[in-house]
């Protein structure tokens, strides 16, 4: 695909979703992106791109921070091309559920370097309202 900047029209859309600490609650988040991203006409595979970021950002969330927690998904102008920016703010860290060393590795520590591989830029900002990690992912559309 090649980038064409004056191809992708200047999006006000925004979905907000507030991100519970229950099972199950990452599917449902899963499907109603998934819902928002196809209204927003954007292809499939970047989709699936942004669905793995939402996916690790709000994990991260919901098993080591503080509910409640929200998850901001938003376009931007990046570079000259429009980019989703998505975000999860959290009411900061939880305590450690048990002991040191319980986490698997194996299964767990991931997920930040996978948001890093998809996104153009990444971060965390902490400020009054908890903490927030970011990434924004450009949108590519082919030339016309």
């Amino acid at each position: 695909m090649t980038a064409e900047p004056n191809t992708m029209p200047q999006r006000e859309d925004v979905h907000v979703a507030p991100l519970s600490h229950i099972p199950g609650a990452l599917s449902v988040v899963r499907r109603r992106v998934r819902a928002v991203l196809a209204d927003w006409n954007l292809c499939p595979e970047l989709a699936e791109d942004v669905l793995l970021v939402i996916s690790e950002l709000t994990t991260n969330a919901i098993v080591h921070a503080l509910g409640p927690a929200t998850l901001r998904v938003s376009w931007i102008a990046l570079e000259g091309l429009s980019a989703l920016h998505i975000e999860v703010t959290d009411s900061g860290p939880a305590n450690p559920c048990g002991p040191p060393g319980e986490i698997d590795p194996d299964e767990h520590g991931r997920g930040l370097g996978i948001v890093k591989a998809l996104s153009a830029r990444y971060g965390m900002r902490t400020d009054c309202d908890g903490v927030t990690r970011w990434a924004d992912l450009p949108v590519r559309v082919a030339a016309a």
